[in-house]
């Protein structure tokens, strides 16, 4: 962790943002651009974008148009791997990003297997594209596969992760082989935000429910991504860092747990 608390430090030694805004989902055009000025007026500096979304565009010109240092924003994107050389595809994300790098750069998902793209993405690295690489919805046997011919180690796992989907088996795992786990749809897609058991623990602190499954990601000291498109809500979700859970409002959490502890990053794939 940095001495602030709200970044991590990567194997590779870069630092990352604990608090990031995604934009899965959210439309090309004036609607990504709107909240993800929202999101960087309200203090996020972690944008998480990827070449599937269709998006990077509207991500860049809202970056140029913020006023907000380039430096000072953390950008991820993601290969999207039904196409073949994720050295190219960075190449072209960069343009549409208007960017000369971006601070991370995945594999969506291990469609075709999980090693065969590395190569492609170790070059990416290389060539200055991506200061970091790492990967996304990938298994821990996914991980060690790709671990066994990897010559620049992915420092970073992107994965549904919330007390709902609370991957023990999956953390210890990443944690043991200096791999960041990062939590994408901690909100369960507005599914958890209805929980009467959150939902006590929000009304506890005076908090929404939202605020408290983003506050159980960073008190694991992982990067966690909500998303959404309205702007009292882009702000609330940031407003996380003032407050702190209980061991006992942790632990309750952690009991929500649907996966069994899974080491696995899907229960089900779409690819």
């Amino acid at each position: 962790m940095t001495a602030d608390g709200r970044a991590r430090v990567l194997a590779d030694g870069n630092e990352i943002p604990l608090l990031g805004f995604g934009v899965w989902q959210v439309p090309d055009g004036r609607t990504c651009e709107d909240a993800v000025r929202w999101a960087l007026e309200a203090g996020y500096r972690h944008i998480d974008t990827a070449q599937a979304y269709g998006n990077e565009r509207s991500v860049g010109k809202a970056l140029r148009d913020s006023g907000v240092a380039r430096e000072d924003v953390f950008i991820t994107t993601k290969f999207y791997p039904a196409r073949k050389d994720a050295e190219q595809e960075a190449a072209r994300s960069l343009e549409r990003l208007g960017v000369d790098a971006v601070d991370l750069y995945i594999i969506h998902w291990p469609q075709g297997g999980p090693t065969w793209a590395w190569d492609g993405m170790q070059r990416a690295h290389e060539r200055g594209y991506a200061r970091s690489i790492g990967v996304s919805n990938f298994s821990l046997a996914e991980l060690d596969e790709l671990l066994g011919v990897a010559d620049v180690r992915p420092v970073a796992n992107q994965v549904q992760f919330s007390p709902f989907e609370y991957r023990r088996g999956l953390l210890e795992g990443c944690e043991q082989r200096d791999v960041l786990i990062e939590a994408y749809s901690p909100l369960g897609t507005g599914r958890h935000l209805d929980d009467e058991r959150v939902a006590q623990i929000a009304e506890r602190h005076g908090r929404t429910p939202a605020q408290v499954l983003i506050r159980w990601c960073l008190q694991r000291e992982l990067v966690v991504l909500p998303k959404s498109t309205h702007r009292e809500r882009i702000e609330a979700n940031a407003q996380v860092f003032d407050f702190s859970l209980s061991a006992d409002e942790v632990a309750a959490l952690d009991a929500l747990d649907a996966t069994g502890g899974t080491d696995r990053a899907r229960e089900s794939k779409w690819w």
